[in-house]
């Protein structure tokens, strides 16, 4: 099991009973990722885990716990096995569907269970988030529900001897499901769907069910890569040739697999590139896989070798910190950490109040905020092999608020795009620095926002709520599709980045407190980072996770005019870590290191 879902598991759980969530003790900056194994720890030999049954509690609060875990596992059964829960006369109020229709209302309790014992019965009150709809395809979608209480009770009934059990009465009309056992009935598997000019992959988050057997969690994966992407990605990815489908179960011998698929239209390539995102949505799989068209020879691929030779992302190089230090960019300097000189050079390397710098082939992409005249704010933006030195300055009179930018990584590295928060509104800019207003969707004052590796997903803060949005650029012009907001117990969101393909690390606060979470691309996981980082995060910058491996869980932010890194307890940056700087003369106080960030 990997670092990063047993942080998940640990957060759905610790969010049962707390509106706040819990910290992860002994938690450091530095996790190992790779895909986890086909059968996850916990699960039976077969690698199935089972949702608990009615008589496996041994007090209401276990009850409780359990019958918001019933529905999890293969949709066909939710409904039998929540009615196993109910009273007998009470099972006719639950209205069946059947098939797609099938939908849990997931839930994050915002507070411990009101359990209270009366005469004959217990009333149980259950205080909700509602977290989203989770669909027999996996799909995690945005919430149906307004709810934010749930009401019912529970009846004794002897039917054990001496041991007590119950059921539950006055039943909730819809299947509930909390966001712990969302954690512990279901592995998290992104699909991953060509963009729109199918040059770059782009991960689409699923949950398969932990209960459905080994053999068939892979058809399972087919049939959601048939079925087509999530909504919010619609525009942006380009799903497989209508009336796609999959030819029975994939089947497997030792360790080959064979999936037959119906594909109107199909021709090599189309293939070829079905062949690459199977690789990809398989990622805990290794071996060979055989990919027939109508029981005809299509392509067989090695699955690891094929992750290897098409890689998701074109991240290069291993990350080296930087800051602004006294209006200039500076290298920060960390034992065992890679540092390398600024690839900006000297003439160009003043006013700066923030920056993003990316690796491009040999070359790198510079994006500046600059100061000029009256407090004003400018883009500076430049590319080239480093140091960059020929850079291009936005017009007009510039603006007095402006965020940390960021490029948007296509996989095309020309032309270069990039977006920045500006004065309450999100701007794209290019390589000649020409700005140009980027609609969402939502009213709002934009605060932050933050692209995704693979250049097509979007996160957003507006009027301190976190929306996610996709992206396409075609030929410069930057569309967006519709934004999902995502739910979070923190309020008043600050500042956000990606902390791996699925996860975001955002700034808020918690129950009066200003904090850091991370928090799953469809909101329903969230696990506390730091729990009190003081006063509101006006700067944060990530490196997130690589998909196969490495280092990960790299973040550092700006916290009442003071930097610090992440970690256990945080550790603010200090002047001694900026490279290349004198310490200032007898009696004068040095400045704060300021608007760290990556390159990569």
């Amino acid at each position: 099991m990997t670092r990063r879902f047993l942080a998940g598991l640990i957060g759905g759980v610790c969010l049962l009973g707390s509106a706040t969530g819990c910290g992860i003790p002994d938690r450091t900056e530095v996790r190992v990722e790779g895909p986890g194994p086909a059968v996850e720890g916990g699960a039976t030999s077969s690698g199935r885990i089972e949702p608990p049954s009615r008589t496996a509690a041994d007090s209401p609060e276990d009850f409780v716990r359990n019958f918001l875990a019933a529905p999890a596992g293969e949709p066909d059964r939710a409904y039998d096995r929540v009615r196993q829960f109910i009273e007998p006369r009470d099972r006719s109020g639950l209205q069946e569907k059947r098939g797609s229709e099938v939908g849990l209302t997931v839930v994050r309790l915002t507070k411990s269970p009101e359990i209270t014992p009366n005469l004959d019965d217990i009333d149980v009150t259950i205080t909700v988030q509602q977290v989203g709809r989770l669909r027999a395809d996996g799909v995690l979608a945005p919430p149906e529900a307004t709810e934010t209480s749930y009401r019912f009770r529970l009846r004794p009934t002897l039917e054990s001897g001496d041991q007590t059990d119950w059921y539950l009465a006055d039943p909730p009309n819809v299947l509930l499901l909390s966001v712990d056992a969302l954690a512990d009935h279901y592995l998290p598997r992104p699909v991953y769907f060509w963009s729109s000019d199918r040059s770059r992959l782009v991960p689409d988050q699923r949950y398969l069910p932990r209960a459905v057997p080994e053999d068939r969690r892979v058809s399972e994966v087919v049939k959601w890569l048939t079925d087509g992407p999530s909504e919010w990605l619609g525009r942006v990815v380009s799903p497989l040739p209508d009336r796609t489908q999959l030819i029975n179960n994939a089947t497997r011998t030792d360790d080959r697999w064979e999936v037959d698929l119906d594909m109107p239209g199909e021709d090599r390539t189309r293939v070829d590139q079905l062949g690459t995102q199977l690789a990809w949505s398989l990622s805990w799989l290794d071996g060979q896989l055989e990919l027939k068209i109508r029981n005809q020879q299509g392509v067989t691929i090695d699955l690891e070798q094929r992750r290897q030779a098409r890689p998701l992302y074109s991240v290069e190089g291993t990350p080296q910190r930087f800051c602004v230090y006294e209006g200039s960019i500076h290298a920060l300097s960390y034992p065992g950490e890679p540092s390398g000189p600024v690839p900006v050079a000297e003439a160009a390397n003043t006013g700066v109040v923030s920056a993003a710098l990316n690796r491009a082939g040999t070359g790198v992409h510079a994006a500046l905020v600059v100061a000029g005249a009256n407090g004003r704010k400018h883009l500076s933006v430049g590319s080239g092999f480093p140091p960059v030195s020929a850079f291009a300055r936005s017009s007009g009179a510039g603006w007095s608020t402006v965020s940390r930018p960021v490029w948007l990584r296509s996989a095309a590295p020309d032309p270069p795009v990039g977006l920045v928060v500006a004065d309450g509104g999100l701007y794209r800019f290019d390589g000649r620095a020409q700005v140009n207003a980027v609609p969402l969707g939502v009213a709002g004052t934009v605060t932050a926002v933050a692209a995704a590796l693979d250049g097509h997903r979007l996160a957003v803060v507006v009027d301190g709520v976190l929306h996610v949005v996709a992206v396409n650029v075609d030929g410069g012009v930057l569309a967006t599709g519709p934004a999902r907001r995502l739910p979070t117990q923190l309020t008043r969101l600050s500042a956000v980045d990606w902390y791996d393909e699925n996860r975001l690390i955002v700034a808020g606060s918690a129950a009066g407190r200003w904090a850091l979470y991370e928090l799953s691309v469809d909101g329903a996981l969230e696990v506390t980072l730091e729990q009190d980082i003081g006063s509101p995060a006006t700067h944060l910058a990530a490196y997130p996770a690589n998909p196969r491996g490495g280092q990960f869980g790299l973040a550092m932010y700006v916290a009442n005019q003071v930097a610090f890194r992440t970690g256990r307890p945080p550790e603010r940056i200090q002047r001694e870590q900026v490279a290349e700087v004198t310490a200032p003369p007898s009696g004068v106080r040095p400045g704060n290191p300021t608007a760290p960030f990556f390159l990569y």
